[in-house]
């Protein structure tokens, strides 16, 4: 077990990347795989969960190494030496590695680990929101399981293929999977791979997509031949699964505001084999007055602070403010109120987010069935999905009828 010295530059710039260029972690570890031809797998792994795991542990590293933002090249050197004797790897005799204090770093590390905003590496704000909203004990257990990293989940896509097939085509290449249990499309690594690499993935037999955002579609009840509105469709994870689960039969109407969410949506869409979908850019109050009581479905699939999904996008504990939630949770009021009215009479309503804070998800549905247009609408049944319980991400979802 040593490191490599190539396989650390690519870190240090890919760090020097998301923490002083404000680049998506994702965008710069998939440019990052790219570097270099002659890596393996194992190269690759290395590349990419090392810079995955100082992102997730930022605040930690920092306060342990004893530097403070912005981060020039020897501050994350000393972060990255702090990964290194935290995760038991010789320290090589290389100019940037040179005096690492290893006794001190556990030292600190111990010191450190007392405070749980340090210890889970998040912002004081964060954390101090996330105990108002969740209590003490859930949040201290929902922020622990927010830092592991998420498992790789597919869903299968039932226009092309069942899942017992599709697990057969990636057993083929060497791609282990198990099933999940009360989950009818869903399959789990049981290591990490590449799959978009595939041709399975490649003809549109899966996408990836968690698990608990799996259930979003299913509980949305749609038959074949419906017509279904996803009014926040972005780049379409779950308006491909709702066209599965209608056969291709009746109108799936995805709609967004930006029209760069809906090209990449019908590329995915057209890999999918799903051709019931009809594409809307929202760019006036018109596009959603002309579908007014028109859906037997309607999905809001709202913005949010993502809080459920940080074990997916730890670079955004750092991006996130909380003037932002403060923001977000006005956005999520107007679209209950305004996109609701595309329910038809007898139809049904879903709102999601990918956040566990009650004051988007329970008190938004609340304080919406209090208004003029909520009114007309009853709850059949919310789910709360947190990490800390499932394993994957936390998630919200109300269904609600309008009334005949």
């Amino acid at each position: 077990m040593r490191l490599h010295r190539n396989l650390v530059y690519t870190t240090i710039d890919s760090l020097n990347a998301i923490f002083n260029e404000g680049e998506y972690a994702d965008k710069v570890v998939a440019r990052a795989l790219k570097k270099d031809k002659r890596w393996g797998s194992s190269d690759r792994k290395f590349v990419a969960e090392t810079i995955y795991e100082i992102v997730r542990w930022k605040r930690l590293y920092a306060e342990i190494a004893e530097v403070k933002e912005p981060y020039d090249r020897d501050n994350l050197w000393r972060m990255f030496a702090v990964w290194a004797v935290l995760r038991g790897y010789p320290i090589p005799d290389w100019r940037q590695l040179e005096g690492t204090p290893e006794r001190k770093i556990k030292g600190r590390f111990d010191e450190l680990s007392k405070i749980r905003a340090v210890k889970e590496s998040i912002p004081d704000w964060m954390d101090a929101l996330g105990s108002k909203e969740l209590g003490e004990k859930v949040w201290a257990k929902e922020i622990a399981a927010q830092n592991q990293p998420a498992k790789v989940i597919l869903r299968t896509n039932t226009l092309k293929g069942t899942k017992e097939s599709l697990r057969n085509t990636l057993m083929d290449l060497n791609i282990e999977t198990e099933y999940l249990k009360d989950q009818p499309e869903a399959l789990v690594l049981k290591e990490r791979a590449n799959v978009f690499l595939t041709d399975a993935f490649k003809q549109g037999l899966f996408e990836v997509q968690d698990a608990n955002s799996q259930l979003v579609a299913g509980f949305l009840d749609v038959k074949p031949g419906m017509r279904v509105v996803d009014t926040c469709a972005g780049a379409g994870g779950k308006t491909l699964h709702i066209a599965s689960l209608m056969e291709n039969k009746g109108q799936l109407i995805a709609m967004d505001l930006y029209e760069s969410k809906l090209k990449q949506l019908k590329l995915r869409a057209k890999r999918n084999g799903a051709f019931n979908i009809e594409y809307r850019i929202i760019d006036s109050t018109k596009v959603i007055k002309k579908l007014h009581e028109k859906a037997d479905r309607v999905l809001i699939d709202a913005p949010c602070s993502g809080l459920g999904v940080l074990k997916r996008n730890p670079d955004s504990k750092w991006k996130l403010q909380p003037e932002f939630i403060d923001n977000i949770r006005k956005v999520q009021s107007e679209v209950l109120e305004s996109y609701s009215k595309i329910v038809k009479p007898g139809g049904k309503l879903v709102y999601a987010t990918c956040s566990v804070l009650p004051s988007e998800n329970q008190e938004q549905v609340q304080k919406f069935l209090k208004t003029e247009i909520g009114q007309q609408f009853t709850l059949v049944e919310d789910r709360k999905l947190l990490a800390s319980e499932s394993g994957f991400d936390g998630f919200y979802m109300a269904l609600m009828e309008r009334k005949k």
